[in-house]
């Protein structure tokens, strides 16, 4: 199963109904969180996403006619999707929920006969809906809508065939992830590191200032606040396509990629460096290769944090006691001398290998660019 993610190119008629989906589904969800937080401190029997359900057609939605406007699936979701969270947060995997609030992660859940045709999907409630793109030939039971800076998008998934294993031209290859260049891999290629933040930062600082000095609850305050909305959206959407063109150049050409366990949240406690690492989205790119990894038959190996990649002398396996930030070139008394990136790249390469094979080969940089 695989998820598949489009834009929708809503009418004013449908946005509206898109909207009254969304402030239901986020209705129902805080209504539901209320109940919990009363039980908990109550210290009452918990109920479940049945209960809750019950308990909102009796007193919700018999008070609200605005309920029966909209499918009976967005409401019944967001408490199931609620159950779910309190229990993660009863087991410890993550923070008690909290209240939604409007325009923020705006989403709804439809399920029923929806229908696929070329450019067009059919929805409950909302009829025939158009796309951006042509859709392949594809059957849902449900999906799930989403708004991010005024966009809708429609993401269901749907069963997928299993790819072809096609002739990978190398075995190993090790990926060192940095700041100054996004990637250096072991093969003698760099992936320059995305700049694409610090270019819209101007901008996204003078609409930020023109906001802070807008009435709160005014239209012309609206239109600035999307206007951000959509700047950050462009420079995420640029990231995600280098992540994606990057994380599948690798699965698809490589028996095998390694990759260093890096400790994201650990080092965005950098103050100095932490643009840089968020910018970089070191998390999305173990998270696309581990999934990749199992689409194109690719062996995922990661490394431990402590592996002293950088430190480690790939021609003789000496390691340095102290490597500064600033050391761009690794110079090892046994006379190899290398790219301190490509160094860490030959070291996990060699792991993967043999603990006794030793890449001594090509140091010169080239760089990798996808079109």
């Amino acid at each position: 199963m695989i998820t598949w993610k489009t834009e929708l190119d809503f009418n004013n008629k449908q946005k509206t109904l898109a909207k009254k989906h969304a402030g239901v589904r986020r209705h129902s969800w805080n209504w539901g969180l209320s109940i919990i937080k009363d039980e908990i401190e109550n210290k009452s029997k918990w109920s479940s996403a049945i209960d809750l359900h019950k308990k909102l057609v009796a007193e919700v939605k018999s008070v609200n006619d605005w309920y029966y406007e909209v499918s009976k699936c967005s409401p019944q979701q967001a408490l199931r999707d609620l159950v779910v969270a309190r229990d993660r947060w009863k087991k410890k995997i993550a923070k008690f929920p909290r209240f939604k609030k409007k325009g923020i992660k705006d989403s709804f859940y439809l399920e029923g006969n929806i229908q696929i045709s070329k450019n067009r999907i059919k929805l409950p409630i909302f009829g025939w809906v158009k796309t951006y793109e042509k859709m392949p030939v594809m059957r849902a039971k449900n999906c799930v809508i989403s708004c991010r800076a005024g966009r809708w998008f429609i993401a269901f998934k749907i069963e997928a065939e299993k790819l072809p294993i096609s002739n990978k031209p190398q075995q190993v290859v090790g990926v060192d992830l940095g700041i100054k260049a996004l990637a250096t891999l072991s093969t003698g290629f760099q992936v320059d590191s995305p700049k694409h933040y610090k270019q819209a930062d101007k901008k996204l600082k003078r609409l930020q200032r023109k906001l802070s000095r807008q009435v709160k609850g005014s239209k012309n305050r609206e239109k600035t606040k999307l206007r951000i909305a959509k700047q950050h959206y462009r420079v995420a959407s640029i990231r995600q396509d280098i992540l994606h063109k990057l994380t599948s150049y690798l699965t698809k050409n490589h028996g095998e990629v390694v990759t260093e366990d890096l400790k994201v949240s650990n080092m965005l406690k950098n103050h100095n460096l932490a643009r840089a690492i968020a910018n970089g989205g070191f998390y999305e790119f173990k998270r696309q290769v581990a999934y990749k990894s199992n689409w194109y038959r690719t062996v995922h190996t990661t490394i431990g944090t402590f592996y002293p990649s950088s430190k480690t002398c790939s021609s003789c396996g000496a390691i340095k006691k102290t490597l500064k930030l600033s050391e761009r070139v690794f110079n090892c008394p046994c006379g190899f001398s290398c790219d301190r990136d490509l160094n860490a790249s030959y070291n996990l390469a060699n792991l993967a290998v043999s603990s006794t094979v030793t890449v001594c080969g090509q140091s010169r940089l080239q760089k990798l660019r996808f079109q």
